[in-house]
């Protein structure tokens, strides 16, 4: 149970209002010498579908408050997850904060910013005092979405937003048999599961190469790193449970996909055009899969399913080298 606040404290209160998670967004206008105007809010909020009407507020304390005060027109830009970097340098004071940006054309003068999530194009309809803030209420008079992930807000800090199914999966809720301690619900359980099944579809395009997982993988590193010994390709792929062999190097060599250098214990590995050219094929095998995969769980859900995921391999990196690390 959550312990009240009894003396208030402005900043435990900031804090407490932050764990309520926001989208972010882009408030833009005119100023009367036509010079465009924009700050990154995320107190922007619906009020009503009949009429449309929007929110947001803005501090007292800020440069922009006369614009917005006196200006009729503003847009509301939904920022996509591919727009972080926009919304820090609307946050800040001091800089050319439309430089090298393109706009659409709005039905009103103010900026209309491009690859948003949703835009919404406002009149203001009323102003209200709001403590230490103006609350603008504007009617919408136009507006547009598209399906980019939105960039979300939580504590400070960016978020993703992930959908939660409106019908628990099975796999989440299914109690374990009264004999046995193993759930459905365990991490390893349902990374290993969603691996293999992943990589099931991945071999089956393979096996039209004539190639298995194993060359895939010494395939991928070679791609990425080339000129290796064997000591320092296993490096990078032992995490996945197969050893490379030099008999499996000297397979690769006799399909014209590897190349030997040097002599006996210093032998090193590089691709030959024949080999750059089955890695690449095989990558665009993978991201077929991939972008199936993506497509049937969205795009918010499978940029935050990477995010995780990368949480995952810091958290549980038993000191791996960087494969993508200049040397």
């Amino acid at each position: 149970m959550a312990t009240p606040n009894i003396g208030f404290d402005p900043q435990a209160f900031r804090n407490a209002l932050g764990t309520f998670t926001t989208g972010v967004t882009i408030i833009t206008t005119q100023a009367e010498d036509g010079s465009p105007v924009g700050i990154t809010a995320n107190s922007f909020n619906s009020v009503s579908l009949n009429p449309p009407l929007v929110l947001w507020s803005l501090s007292k304390k800020a440069r922009s408050l006369p614009v917005f005060s006196t200006g009729k027109h503003w847009n509301v830009h939904v920022l996509s997850t591919e727009q972080e970097s926009l919304s820090g340098r609307f946050a800040t004071q001091g800089e050319d904060k439309f430089a090298e940006i393109q706009f659409d054309s709005g039905i009103s003068e103010a900026p209309l910013l491009q690859d948003c999530t949703a835009r919404f194009q406002c009149r203001t309809a009323f102003q209200y005092e709001g403590g230490d803030h103006v609350i603008f209420v504007g009617e919408v008079l136009a507006f547009d979405h598209s399906e980019r992930a939105p960039l979300a807000f939580q504590s400070g800090q960016y978020a993703l937003a992930m959908r939660k199914p409106r019908s628990e999966l099975r796999l989440a809720t299914t109690p374990p048999p009264p004999e046995c301690s193993y759930t459905e619900d365990l991490l390893g359980y349902l990374l290993g599961r969603a691996h293999y099944q992943l990589l099931n579809a991945l071999r089956l395009l393979l096996n039209n190469q004539q190639l298995d997982e194993q060359a895939f993988f010494i395939l991928s590193v070679l791609c990425i790193r080339d000129n290796l010994s064997l000591e320092e390709i296993n490096t990078f792929v032992n995490y996945t449970g197969h050893e490379v062999t030099l008999p499996s190097m000297r397979f690769l060599e006799r399909q014209n996909l590897v190349a030997i250098e040097g002599g006996p214990g210093q032998q090193r590995f590089v691709l030959t055009a024949n080999g750059r050219e089955a890695s690449l094929q095989q990558l665009a095998l993978a991201k077929l899969v991939e972008e199936d995969l993506s497509v049937k769980l969205g795009p918010a859900d499978a940029q935050a399913l990477k995010v995780l995921l990368k949480r995952l391999i810091v958290v549980s990196d038993p000191g791996l080298p960087d494969l993508w690390a200049p040397r």
